[in-house]
């Protein structure tokens, strides 16, 4: 079966994310915000959020008071993160869908914080047919749940489905969903798997 469906991720492949833009402008420079994300395990807190948890919640789980109550700022913080549209990207997806192929995103995105991402960038709310947030969804990327929703939810098949993101774990997940996958590097690599299915 040919490819027909083109499935992004959203974070770091149509939008630039760097959590250290949040904090660093409150704490003086990016090497005293990269350890403030050390010390807090960010990475893993951030995680959980993407997977429904709130940030108030989470931050219950930090001892140190001025620590928790910088990443309680988090979601104020945020559109600091993701000011950064990547523009060869969209313009892959423009071109897509000029092909008549239908355009869905599949992102691990916390629930409190993707209307910010919508807001700075509009084009969000209107790129795709079909979006699932993991956050909203409580599934995230690589579990194969994700991935069998959107065919739910889109009336798509696994095996004319491909996957793009910048994770080699996710990417994997899809593959193992059955789905076509790429790993995400730069736009002009992306257009040429794109020519190389046929997809453009």
């Amino acid at each position: 079966m040919s490819l027909s469906t083109v499935v992004f991720d959203i974070g770091n492949v149509l939008v630039e994310w760097n959590p250290l833009l949040a904090f660093a402008p409150e704490l003086g420079s990016e090497t005293d915000a990269q350890a403030f994300l050390q010390r807090i395990g960010f990475a893993d807190l951030n995680l959980r959020a993407d997977a429904g948890e709130t940030f108030a919640d989470l931050a219950d789980e930090i001892f140190d008071d001025e620590d928790r109550a910088l990443f309680l700022r988090y979601p104020d913080l945020y559109a600091r993160t993701i000011q950064q549209p990547i523009e060869g990207s969209f313009a892959l997806i423009d071109r897509l869908k000029a092909r008549g192929h239908a355009v869905h995103a599949i992102t691990n995105w916390s629930a409190e914080t993707w209307p910010i991402g919508v807001s700075v960038h509009p084009r969000l709310a209107s790129a795709f047919g079909v979006t699932l947030v993991s956050g909203e969804v409580g599934i995230l990327k690589p579990v194969q749940a994700i991935f069998d929703l959107m065919c739910t939810r889109a009336g798509v098949s696994p095996e004319g489905c491909l996957f793009i993101d910048d994770s080699p774990k996710n990417v994997a997940g899809a593959q193992a969903a059955g789905w076509a996958g790429h790993l995400f590097t730069t736009p002009e690599a992306l257009e040429a798997v794109l020519i190389e299915e046929g997809l453009l």
